[in-house]
Formats: C-alpha cells, sequence, structure tokens
C-alpha cells in the first residue's frame, strides 16, 4: 500500500492545535495533583511517597490502554488523540513528582534524565526516518516513536516547571509568564527567521507549553500565601475538561469540512 493511500493519525499544528495543548498540560498537572495530593493524600491519608507511586502507577495503565486504542485507529480522531495527549501530561506530571519527590533526584538530575530520554528517542527517530516530521505521521511505529517522544517532553516541561518555581524561586505566575516568553520568542522565529530548522522550532515549543501550562495550573491551585489563587484541584481540571472537550468538538467540525 502507498503511503498517500494511508490514513494520516495525527493533529496538524495550527492555532488550535497549540490551544489544546496548552489546556491538556494544565489539565494533566491539576488532575495528576488531585489524584495523588487531594485524593490519596488528604481524603485517604496515604504518605506522599504512596500516593505518587499508586497514582503513577495508575496513569501508566491508562496511557498504554488509550494509546493501544490510538495505535489500533487507521485515521486521525480527534477525541482519541487528545484522551492521549491528556494522558502523557498526567503521566509526565506523576513521572516527573516521583523522579523528584520519591527518588529524590531533584528537579535539575530529574530534568537532564529526562532530557536524555528526549534526545535518545529523537536520534533513534532521526536514524530510522531521517527526519523528525510530526506531520502527518502513517506508520505505527513511527507513530510509536512519536508518543514516547511526547510522554517525555510533557514529563521534562514538568520538571523544568516545578524547577522554576521550586529552584529558582520564582512564583508560579512569574514561572509561566517565562514559559511563555520562551514560546514568544519561538513564534517569532518561526514568522521571521526562515534559516532556523522548523521540526526544531516544533519541539522546543512543545516542551515549554508543558511548564506553562504546568505552572497556570500551579497559579490556579496552590495557597494563596504560595502564590496561588487556591481554586480547587478538582474544579480547576474539570474545567479544563470542559474546555478540552469544547475544543475537541471544534476540531471534529473543522475536521468534517476539509473532508
Amino acid at each position: 500500500m502507498k503511503t498517500n493511500d494511508l490514513e494520516n493519525k495525527v493533529a496538524k499544528i495550527t492555532l488550535l492545535f497549540w490551544i489544546m495543548k496548552i489546556v491538556c498540560t494544565t489539565l494533566g498537572e491539576t488532575l495528576g495533583d488531585f489524584f495523588s495530593m487531594s485524593l490519596l493524600g488528604d481524603t485517604l491519608k496515604l504518605n506522599m511517597d504512596s500516593s505518587y507511586l499508586i497514582t503513577l502507577a495508575s496513569m501508566l495503565v491508562i496511557f498504554v490502554v488509550v494509546l493501544g486504542i490510538q495505535l489500533s485507529l487507521k485515521k486521525f480522531t480527534p477525541a482519541i488523540y487528545w484522551l492521549v495527549i491528556i494522558a502523557t501530561t498526567t503521566l509526565g506530571t506523576e513521572i516527573s513528582d516521583f523522579m523528584d519527590r520519591t527518588l529524590h533526584f531533584g528537579y535539575t538530575l530529574g530534568s537532564l534524565v529526562l532530557v536524555i530520554c528526549l534526545l535518545t528517542t529523537l536520534l533513534l527517530w532521526y536514524k530510522r526516518y531521517r527526519s523528525l516530521e510530526v506531520y502527518p505521521i502513517f506508520e505505527k511505529p513511527k507513530e510509536i516513536f512519536y508518543w514516547v517522544a511526547i510522554l517525555f517532553s510533557n514529563s521534562l516541561g514538568t520538571a523544568f516547571g516545578d524547577f522554576l518555581s521550586d529552584n529558582a524561586g520564582f512564583s508560579y505566575f512569574q514561572g509561566a509568564l517565562i514559559t511563555a516568553s520562551i514560546i514568544v520568542v519561538v513564534i517569532l522565529l518561526h514568522y521571521f527567521v526562515k534559516s532556523i530548522n522548523a521540526v526544531l522550532l516544533f519541539w522546543i515549543a512543545f516542551v515549554f507549553t508543558r511548564p506553562f501550562g504546568a505552572t497556570f495550573g500551579d497559579f490556579l491551585t496552590k495557597p494563596v500565601a504560595s502564590g496561588g489563587l487556591n481554586f480547587s484541584r478538582l474544579l480547576a481540571s474539570l474545567t479544563c475538561l470542559v474546555i478540552i472537550v469544547t475544543l475537541i468538538f471544534v476540531s471534529n467540525k473543522n475536521l468534517k469540512k476539509c473532508k
């Protein structure tokens, strides 16, 4: 079967893609913290090491299940695709927290480990396909590289966001502004410096939209004394979920118009 005869499996990179990605990263942060801190920690009174481990295992199972569904599909399905993105952001939150708070790597070492994992994945991807293009994707092996890279990039973004607030001493709002500024720089480079590789800019933006969403999620849910707005994690998660469901509906309509 020719490549042109196959159905694309992933989302096209548009403004809507980036908006949905940021909402998903915010949801991943608030939802991950809701399960590990609010539900298991505060409600069930488990110690935090147990909470992080249980949440990590649970999110890993969910990620494997939804990824299996995504890989089994024959064409791009927005609802399933974005469900996998949410799973990677939530699991990424737990991977970062587990490495830092249970394994005591710290955010610097944890970030370094995740950078190595991401670069190794991208290197193996490039070695096989001689390209890191993220759209369109047809072949299942290439799609697996795509999702592994996304998982590591979202985990790295979480660790970097926590580094800004916990190690560098910035408030959650300041951390969100710093990562937003990096994203703006990437956008300007994309539109005004044509000599810079677009795929490189994509992965830089993909990594840094994660800490932007994570620090914004922390800004919404952390206590006022810690620089947050003290919204409940459940309320913040449900709000993000309503937004992403609405955007998935818009994505579906746009997809139908293109056919």
